[in-house]
């Protein structure tokens, strides 16, 4: 009884801390992007989607912070929608690289397709293809591959030389080193 209570709470902390670390590894990498290509009106911008652009243009500091914490809510999101897919997709975790880039080109597209032309910003195409490309390859790389690997990383899987990826933290996968050899121990 007590194992599987610990059990649980263990996998709950790992999940937690998968969206936590994603989700504001993303979040900070795309804010500090984004601020850096596009100015510090950024998170005024990103409050606009909600409120409009004359509020939020003309509001203040309070604004402001209401555009950091709007964008650290879509990546705290993203990261949790990758998280929860992975425990049933497994090989989300398996493959973090290939699938952090792919999930950082679903964000991308989701953003620009569907959040923004319902938001209060009304942002519609044509896009440049300068704007398109430069879109993708940062949410694949400042995005995708953060939420990727950390929910690969506090999944507790393991790779062996062989690609099979094995549970670290469950007592049958654990990993004994004998001769040389990787073998994975029952005990």
């Amino acid at each position: 009884m007590t194992d599987d209570s610990s059990r649980k709470r263990s996998k709950y902390r790992n999940a937690v801390l998968a969206i936590a670390t994603g989700g504001f590894l993303a979040g900070a990498l795309d804010l500090t992007q984004a601020l850096t290509l596009f100015g510090r009106n950024i998170p005024l911008a990103i409050a606009a989607g909600l409120l409009g652009p004359p509020r939020a243009f003309h509001g203040g500091a309070a604004i402001y912070v209401l555009g950091v914490s709007l964008h650290f809510l879509i990546a705290f999101t993203a990261a949790a929608i990758y998280y929860a897919t992975s425990r049933r997709l497994r090989f989300l975790s398996q493959h973090a690289l290939v699938c952090g880039l792919f999930f950082g080109v679903a964000v991308e597209l989701f953003m620009r397709l569907i959040v923004l032309p319902l938001s209060a910003l009304h942002a519609r195409g044509p896009y440049e293809y300068r704007d398109l490309v430069l879109g993708l390859v940062v949410h694949m790389v400042l995005v995708g591959l953060p939420i990727s690997f950390s929910v690969r990383w506090f999944a507790k899987l393991e790779v062996n030389h062989f690609g099979d990826p094995r549970v670290v933290n469950q007592p049958e996968a654990r990993s004994t080193k004998l001769a040389g050899e990787q073998r994975y121990a029952d005990s």
